[in-house]
C-alpha cells in the first residue's frame, strides 16, 4: 500500500488525483458499489454517527454585545427638550418639502368660461336673408377650399364639394368636354 502511495505522488501532475482514494485505502473498505462515489465515506469526518453537529460558531461563542453603562447620561428635562426640538424640526422640513395641496377647482368650463359676471349675450343682426335648405354652409373648409389639397378641382365656389366624377374620367374625355355639367 505504501508502494502504491509512493508511485502516485511521484509522477507530476497527479497530486491532486485520487486523494478520496488513498484517504479510504487506508480504513480497508472496499467500494463495490457507488453509493461511496455518490455519497462519500461518512467515517472520514467522525467515527460516531449518531452524534449531532454543535450548533453554535466560533464567532459566535466569542462576541459579547455591548453594555450600556447602566446609568441614565442625560436628564429628563434634557431628553424631552430634545424630544420637542427634533420634533419641531421634522414638521418644519415636512412642510417645506411637502407644500399644501392647493384648493381643488370644481367649476365646470361652462362655469369658467361662459358665466363671466356682467356678460350680455347678443346676437349679430343678419345682413341677407339666407336660406338654409339651398345653400351651402359656411364652414372652415368651405372658406378654405382653395388651400386643401388632394381635392379635385373646384369648378364652382358655391358648393365646392359636390359630387364630381371627373377624377376617374379619363383625360382624353375630359379635354374634349366644352361645357361643364350643371350644378343643380
Amino acid at each position: 500500500m505504501a508502494e502504491q502511495a509512493a508511485s502516485v505522488e511521484t509522477k507530476p501532475g497527479k497530486c491532486l488525483q485520487h486523494n478520496e482514494e488513498r484517504a479510504v485505502d487506508a480504513l480497508g473498505v472496499e467500494d463495490s458499489n457507488n453509493s461511496m462515489r455518490t455519497q462519500g465515506d461518512k467515517g472520514i469526518f467522525t467515527i460516531d454517527q449518531r452524534c449531532k453537529m454543535e450548533t453554535l460558531t466560533t464567532s459566535k461563542a466569542t462576541y459579547v454585545p455591548l453594555k450600556g453603562p447602566g446609568v441614565r447620561l442625560k436628564g429628563i428635562r434634557r431628553e424631552l427638550l430634545e424630544k420637542q426640538i427634533t420634533q419641531k424640526i421634522r414638521e418644519k422640513i415636512h412642510t417645506e418639502l411637502s407644500p399644501a395641496a392647493p384648493e381643488p377647482d370644481y367649476s365646470s368650463t361652462t362655469q369658467r368660461d361662459f358665466s363671466v359676471p356682467g356678460f350680455v349675450p347678443s346676437r349679430p343682426k343678419s345682413t341677407e336673408v339666407h336660406d338654409y335648405k339651398s345653400e351651402q354652409a359656411i364652414t372652415f373648409w368651405s372658406e378654405n377650399c382653395q388651400q386643401i389639397q388632394g381635392v379635385t378641382p373646384i369648378r364652382n365656389l358655391n358648393a365646392p364639394f359636390r359630387k364630381s366624377a371627373l377624377f376617374s374620367t379619363p383625360i382624353t374625355e375630359r379635354l374634349d368636354e366644352e361645357d361643364l355639367p350643371p350644378d343643380d
